[in-house]
């Protein structure tokens, strides 16, 4: 029987633990936290993203996670806690049930971006359009 988006997001939520802004900053400030922005890059590109976080779109997030793939991001490790994040959080529940069911084992969702920045978590703001780096 074929399941919808429904049923996915419950499956995602009940393996992959929703976090707080502020629990989130305590596992960053430990140091062996990887916090992972999975909107896409239109998203990021107008609000920013978490400060220190690396963007992976959804789409990529297989290939970049997998050691085997040509497209590996090293920052994808087994013995680090992931933290991801979108727009409102079902991308990153998503995101983060994929990445349990390749292995990883500590992954939280962080929810939405908006949330962060509104805890006062530190936010990288995009670079106006004709500025320099």
């Amino acid at each position: 029987m074929p399941i919808g988006v429904k049923q996915l997001l419950e499956a995602a939520n009940a393996v992959v633990p929703r976090v707080s802004p502020d629990q989130a900053k305590a596992m960053i400030a430990k140091g062996n936290a990887v916090v992972v922005d999975v909107r896409d890059a239109p998203e990021v590109e107008l609000s920013g993203k978490v400060a220190g976080a690396i963007h992976v779109s959804r789409g990529m997030l297989e290939f970049r996670a997998d050691p085997e793939s040509p497209y590996h991001d090293k920052n994808f490790a087994k013995d680090k806690t992931l933290v991801l994040y979108c727009a409102s959080g079902g991308r990153s529940a998503l995101a983060g049930k994929l990445l349990k069911d390749m292995g990883y084992g500590q992954v939280f969702n962080l929810g939405a971006f908006k949330d962060w920045a509104a805890s006062g978590g530190a936010v990288e703001r995009p670079i106006e359009p004709g500025m320099k780096p």
